[in-house]
Order: C-alpha cells, then sequence, then structure tokens
C-alpha cells in the first residue's frame, strides 16, 4: 500500500499526510498522527471512547516485538475490513480516532526550520531566503537539551 493509496483511501475523511516512520507509516491529519500502517494493514487511534466499537469487531491491537524479545502493545486497534471499500464509514471512524488522539494529548507534529550551509533556514514550506522583511524567534535546542532563540526569516 502506497502513501498514494492511503490517501485516496481517506479522501473522504479530508486530507491526510504520510510520513514513513520504523518499518511502516503514519496517518497524520492537521500534524496529528491518528493511524499507522504496519505490514499492509492499517491501525487506528483507539482511546477509553472508541475502543468499544473495535472490541465489538474483534479488531486487535497493533502489537510489536521489542529488543528485549517482549511484545510491546500500542493505543492502535486494526482498521475493519469493510472499510476498504466504505470511504464514508471510513471517514467516520478515522474522526473517532482524530478525536482519539487529540485527546490523549498525541504531540502535533511541528514544521521546524533547520540551518543549511548558504541559507538561512529550510522549512516544510520550502526555503526561506534571506533579505525578507518578516523574521520571528524560533526556539532551537542543542545537543545538550538548552534553547536558544534564533532570528529565521519566514
Amino acid at each position: 500500500m502506497t502513501a498514494d493509496d492511503i490517501q485516496e483511501l481517506f479522501s473522504v475523511f479530508g486530507v491526510v499526510a504520510v510520513r514513513r516512520m520504523f518499518g511502516g507509516a503514519g496517518i497524520y491529519a492537521d500534524g496529528t498522527m491518528f493511524g499507522l500502517v504496519a505490514d499492509g494493514v492499517i491501525y487506528l487511534k483507539a482511546d477509553e471512547r472508541n475502543a468499544p466499537a473495535f472490541e465489538r469487531e474483534n479488531l486487535p491491537p497493533f502489537t510489536y516485538e521489542t529488543k528485549d524479545g517482549k511484545r510491546g502493545v500500542m493505543s492502535y486497534r486494526r482498521m475493519p475490513e469493510r472499510l476498504y471499500d466504505d470511504p464514508d464509514e471510513l471517514a467516520t471512524w478515522a474522526r473517532d480516532a482524530l478525536t482519539a488522539a487529540q485527546r490523549s494529548g498525541v504531540r502535533a507534529v511541528r514544521k521546524r526550520a533547520t540551518k543549511v550551509a548558504g541559507k538561512k533556514a529550510v522549512s516544510k514550506k520550502g526555503v526561506a531566503k534571506r533579505g525578507t522583511a518578516k523574521t520571528s524567534s524560533v526556539k532551537r535546542s542543542n545537543v545538550r537539551g538548552r534553547t536558544s532563540n534564533r532570528h529565521v526569516n519566514k
């Protein structure tokens, strides 16, 4: 399953971003991860409010093997198979998963500026050019965990 396939699958729900992580991918809406893909299977975020829907359908949680051979369990549950063919119902489940992710305090992915040789900064939106009038203070952390303010062109 490609990122384009996932974006098309969730198109009724809205725009999603798919970002590679570990052996699979995360599914994000508005910077919040509400789903993941592992071995071609989609899992949606679950919490105490939407977990009963997954339990009624006997949908297992996402599990993984830790370095020491134990099984780790995450708060993502397998998406019902029928949703692959029902975009309207998928949109409902995706909204519930996004709300669960927001309730759990999953942090949104922040667009961060990084210094690049010859340029002031690069962000996910593009290259910030030198000499522009707008600047803002961006907190950046160094290796030791201290923060400093740097001015970055927008």
